[in-house]
């Protein structure tokens, strides 16, 4: 089945103001640039939008969060968005903060239809307010809950006309299971090629889990905070 579309803004046809979006992606390696910038021109609003970074001030998610189209952030580090940090303490932006190897299991779980699993991380912090406790081995575990979404938007560096997709490097970091935690999921790849030339070994993705697939038009690869040694 060819999932291709033309370009990203019949990739994104369907989002409305309201939904709840996935976006992957580790600090601003692996974001679905093309997708976020078009989120921005679409100006849809009071988004719940699922992510591990909130982006920077002027790039990646923190676009949307200038325009005030984000109503609420699931994430784990946002340490780099001013804007962000902002909205939040003036209770402009509601903000659900999840360890990051929590947040990574219950996008997996969502995806692989498993409801809820304890996990001992957060015990004894804010983060376990509410929730069910259980002891395993000894150790207390509170009960987390899976995530899923109207859409997921991932990058990836390679995928074919089926919707089997290929991450590089850091971009492994979320995008594989966001990809299968959303009802419909978007994919914006570097390189689109015809199904049957990526090695079934390296596939990351299945392409059962892909809906939508187009090739990027540009992709800044923005480094967050870049660092080099002095030259001798």
């Amino acid at each position: 089945m060819n999932k291709v579309v033309k370009n990203v803004e019949e990739a994104l046809k369907g989002i409305e103001s309201g939904m709840t979006l996935m976006l992957g992606g580790f600090g601003l390696c692996g974001i679905p640039e093309n997708s976020i910038a078009q989120l921005v021109k679409m100006g849809v609003r009071d988004l719940t939008c699922i992510s591990n970074n909130a982006g920077v001030d002027d790039f990646g998610l923190g676009l949307l969060l200038q325009q005030h189209q984000i109503k609420k952030m699931i994430s784990s580090y946002v340490g780099e968005n001013a804007e962000f940090e902002r909205q939040m303490l003036s209770g402009e932006l509601i903000v659900d903060l999840i360890p990051q190897g929590s947040l990574a299991e219950r996008c997996r779980a969502g995806g692989a239809g498993i409801p809820a699993f304890f996990t001992p991380a957060g015990h004894g912090t804010e983060i376990a307010e509410g929730k069910e406790v259980r002891v395993f081995n000894g150790k207390p575990h509170i009960l987390e809950s899976a995530l899923t979404a109207d859409y997921a938007i991932v990058k990836a560096w390679k995928g074919d006309t089926e919707g089997n997709l290929v991450y590089k490097a850091t971009a492994m970091n979320f995008n594989p299971m966001m990809a299968m935690a959303g009802k419909i999921t978007i994919a914006e790849v570097e390189e689109l090629v015809p199904a049957g030339e990526l090695d079934p070994n390296h596939i990351h993705t299945p392409g059962i889990f892909v809906q939508r697939i187009f090739h990027g038009d540009r992709f800044e690869k923005r480094i967050e905070q870049r660092t080099v040694r002095p030259r001798g």
